[in-house]
């Protein structure tokens, strides 16, 4: 089981399965300390662990643990599986459409600027609005919901006509899935989980606002691709032999033109049509160049 989770988390272009493998990870690391903490009687060691990954509603308490603002979308209610399941099968149907058109890397970016954007929303009207003031949950707020709602109005501002065939209904346009989801948290907003809907409709308004800002040519997520570029890099293994390189002369790169063969080409072209250009590898995309060159 754990090869199988490796590789498909290893896969290129998978960004929602990645995401759905940590947040189930996480929830089963959580249950195991709700269970011993529960079974030897020891749970204030479990809320000091929640404490930790939970955002809370008070501003000072959130500038003590301003980490919250990420950690909080990968956790869930672990007293129970219905609130992972339903937020993990609506990211992997909406996720899995957005990748296929716009590639894993800005995937992960909505998902990060959904919470963010949940976060904010949430820290804002329990500090300045006198309604959500008097109601201060006392544990915090834990859920992927926000950064869900980022993704499925994302890709319902991306592709409105898109058609789920839903059990029961039939085909309906994704559009009106995400209306339908914004309805509910809208009313919900006031209602016993008013943060957590609050949450929602900030991460649904920052879905709509990065399509349309991509469209006008705009990636406000580049910041968050290339933070976590980084930190790919300080995590990778350095070689320890220095190797140089001689440069290619004009007769070994058109030689290197020629090798590449239609078969890899075509390859390379199915690799683009399934996951877009952002999916090849750099050999691959190198491979690309000096074939159009010919």
């Amino acid at each position: 089981m754990f090869d199988e989770f490796k590789n498909a988390f290893q896969r290129q272009n998978n960004g929602h399965v990645q995401l759905i493998i940590i947040n189930v990870a996480v929830f089963l690391i959580l249950v195991v300390f709700f269970v011993f903490s529960t079974a030897l009687q020891l749970p204030e060691f479990f809320d000091v662990i929640h404490r930790q990954v939970a955002i809370p509603a008070p501003i000072l308490e959130f500038f003590q643990k301003p980490w919250t603002i990420i950690t909080y979308a990968f956790v869930h209610d672990w007293t129970g599986i219905f609130h992972i399941l339903f937020n993990m099968l609506v990211f992997y149907w909406f996720g899995k459409l957005f990748v296929e058109y716009l590639g894993s890397d800005k995937l992960i970016a909505v998902y990060f600027l959904g919470a963010i954007a949940g976060a904010v929303a949430y820290l804002i009207v329990y500090n300045i609005i006198p309604f959500y003031e008097a109601r201060i949950p006392s544990g915090g707020m834990v859920g992927a919901s926000a950064a869900v709602y980022a993704i499925v109005v994302a890709t319902a501002t991306l592709l409105p006509d898109y058609t789920f065939f839903l059990l029961f209904l039939g085909p309906i346009r994704i559009k009106y899935i995400a209306g339908f989801y914004i309805i509910v948290s809208f009313l919900g907003s006031v209602g016993p989980n008013e943060g957590g809907n609050v949450a929602h409709l900030g991460g649904a308004l920052i879905g709509f606002l990065y399509i349309k800002q991509l469209q006008a040519g705009v990636n406000w997520g580049s910041w968050i691709t290339a933070t976590i570029d980084w930190c790919k890099g300080l995590l990778s293994p350095k070689p320890n032999v220095k190797v140089t390189y001689r440069k290619e002369t004009s007769s070994k790169k058109a030689s290197k033109a020629s090798s590449v063969s239609q078969a890899e080409i075509d390859t390379i072209l199915d690799k683009i049509s399934d996951g877009g250009y952002e999916s090849l590898t750099k050999e691959e995309k190198e491979k690309l160049f000096n074939a159009s060159k010919k």
